[in-house]
């Protein structure tokens, strides 16, 4: 081979890899590609950066996909040492308007409603559970 082949070889290599490198990039399943509607009605996120960062969320879902709900967790932003959680309700049942920081992120009258929460913790631990306050 000579040396001018090798280097319209490497060159359209080269080539083949950035085009797969983008095609990738663009191509990575998102929150968009969930069933179930999700819809962020609440967000709280602590406004200083000196300690752990909370994120915590109010979610509404269209049904009890469970699996889609995990995976929606999983999409959501998480700082490492901080906390992400996740509160899950039914889009035609009452839901916190509002979230905050705390043992108790949202107004105990809509407890009952909550179908789920998804918790990442500051070492990274995850943690689902159906109907957390029954």
């Amino acid at each position: 081979m000579s040396g001018k082949k090798i280097k319209y070889l490497l060159i359209a290599l080269g080539a083949l890899l950035v085009i797969w490198f983008v095609k990738d990039a663009f191509t990575q399943p998102s929150i968009d590609d969930l069933s179930g509607e999700f819809n962020e009605v609440a967000f709280y996120r602590n406004e200083n950066n000196t300690g752990p960062i909370q994120r915590i969320y109010a979610v509404t879902v269209e049904d009890t996909l469970w699996d889609q709900m995990q995976q929606y967790g999983e999409f959501m932003p998480h700082t490492k040492y901080g906390i992400t959680k996740i509160y899950f309700f039914l889009k035609d049942q009452p839901f916190p308007e509002t979230v905050a920081p705390g043992q108790e992120n949202f107004d105990a009258q809509y407890q009952k409603h909550c179908l789920a929460k998804y918790e990442k913790d500051a070492m990274g631990q995850v943690s689902f559970v159906k109907y957390p306050f029954r």
